[in-house]
């Protein structure tokens, strides 16, 4: 069954406790598809007058905050060889070139990586236990975490949202032309925001790099 078809026969509480549930777990640092889970949930809420997309959305931010913070706090403690057991675990998600991509990323960026790594799947489950691992500075992850946390979680709900109670209004007035432009604009400024939280995560040229000696034809 598709999510959104499973979530419409959910009560709206557990809408608001799964999708807080989904992401907090995700961001803890278990690979749950929390993004499914939310665009699904705020699309579902464009649809129906029973869920709230403010209690939704505030939901979903609690959960993305309360989540890193917990994996902030197991990295910390656990180290190095808490990536290690992950790896053998999950080695799809912590394998040597997920945990050095992210590395990478924290040395570039530092606290930025916390924040934009919410808009990227891979980053935002190891954002939280990376930080505690690399021993990243409490206050520094928290400001980083609580508005990543916000701008992802509260952004994703209010752009799917409104996309969706567009796209219905648009729907009765006028025809699928209008349907298919108003979605069209909700992926677009998603797409935008995403593709530069994917740059700002890509190692850059390192200064110590020696010029790369050009291929003998």
């Amino acid at each position: 069954m598709h999510v959104q078809e499973w979530l419409e026969t959910v009560p709206a509480v557990s809408i608001y406790l799964l999708v807080g549930v989904v992401i907090g777990l995700e961001s803890l640092g278990i690979p749950l598809p929390g993004e499914i889970v939310l665009v699904s949930s705020a699309l579902l809420a464009s649809q129906h007058g029973d869920i709230n997309p403010y209690i939704l959305g505030a939901c979903a931010t609690a959960g993305a905050i309360i989540g890193d913070s917990i994996g902030y706090a197991i990295g910390r403690k656990g180290g190095r060889p808490l990536l290690a057991r992950l790896g053998a675990k999950f080695p799809k998600h912590f394998g040597e070139a997920q945990i050095a991509m992210a590395e990478r990323s924290f040395q570039k960026w530092g606290m930025w990586a916390v924040f934009f790594g919410r808009f990227v799947a891979l980053l935002r489950i190891f954002a939280g236990p990376l930080a505690g691992v690399l021993r990243m500075p409490y206050w520094k992850f928290l400001i980083a975490n609580v508005l990543g946390g916000i701008v992802w979680a509260g952004g994703t709900t209010a752009v799917i949202y409104s996309v969706g109670v567009v796209a219905e209004a648009w729907l009765k007035r006028f025809s699928w032309l209008g349907l298919l432009l108003a979605v069209l604009i909700g992926i677009a400024s998603m797409l935008v925001l995403r593709n530069r939280a994917k740059k700002a995560a890509e190692p850059g040229p390192s200064a110590a790099d020696p010029d790369p000696v050009p291929a003998a034809e």
